[in-house]
């Protein structure tokens, strides 16, 4: 008797480790810096026609300017599996010379792609492109602020079931409920920054602290 309840009970416990290594397995990852070694080679520049030289160097970006746009794409998203939904996005941007957008940031929500725009429309459009077809300068995310040129900004979005939410400067500047709406990219050369990545205007720009966190 003590033979057998010896032997269910070393099978028992196999079993146990068995379905602990086949369902636990390791957390998922809570934090991504993406300017880090290990992601250095999924930044590529956008190819825009006409687009400005983009270099990588000491965990910062920089978007030379272009006639008119410049833009980097990160392609590891999906392979690095980042979330598609309830995220935060934060990141810090300098416009060192030029009066436009200068750190416009694309990014998915869930099966689409949208762009925050950080000083369009010579220097202050601050909004989400686009929302039931209309761009940041059309729908009821659009914004002012003012963008000192050498001066970093800090950028924070965040991405949930059923809004959109965006500081600059720790200033709220979107907040916007998703439900009901169609969500999309403007047609166009802001396509190719797509699943990820920053593009400037007529301007030069730094961005660095490219940091992503599951929420």
């Amino acid at each position: 008797m003590n033979r057998i309840v010896r032997c269910l009970g070393g099978r028992a416990i196999w079993l146990c480790l068995f379905f602990v290594l086949t369902h636990c397995g390791p957390p998922p990852r809570l934090e991504w810096q993406l300017l880090a070694d290990e992601f250095a080679p999924a930044w590529k520049a956008a190819r825009i026609p006409e687009e400005g030289s983009v270099s990588i160097r000491d965990g910062e970006i920089t978007l030379h300017l272009g006639q008119p746009m410049t833009g980097v794409r990160f392609g590891a998203w999906q392979s690095a599996k980042l979330p598609l939904m309830r995220y935060r996005i934060e990141y810090e941007a300098m416009r060192v010379a030029g009066n436009d957008f200068f750190c416009t940031v694309t990014f998915p929500v869930n099966d689409t792609h949208v762009s925050l725009v950080v000083g369009g429309w010579g220097g202050t459009l601050v909004g989400i492109s686009s929302i039931d077809e209309m761009d940041a300068s059309e729908n009821n995310t659009r914004g002012n602020a003012y963008f000192e040129n050498n001066r970093w900004h800090k950028v924070r979005i965040e991405v949930r079931d059923d809004d959109l939410r965006a500081w600059i400067n720790g200033k709220a500047f979107v907040n916007v409920s998703t439900q009901g709406h169609h969500l999309g990219l403007r047609a166009g050369n802001i396509e190719k920054c797509a699943p990820f990545g920053f593009a400037s205007y007529a301007t030069q720009s730094r961005i660095r602290n490219v940091v992503i966190t599951r929420l």
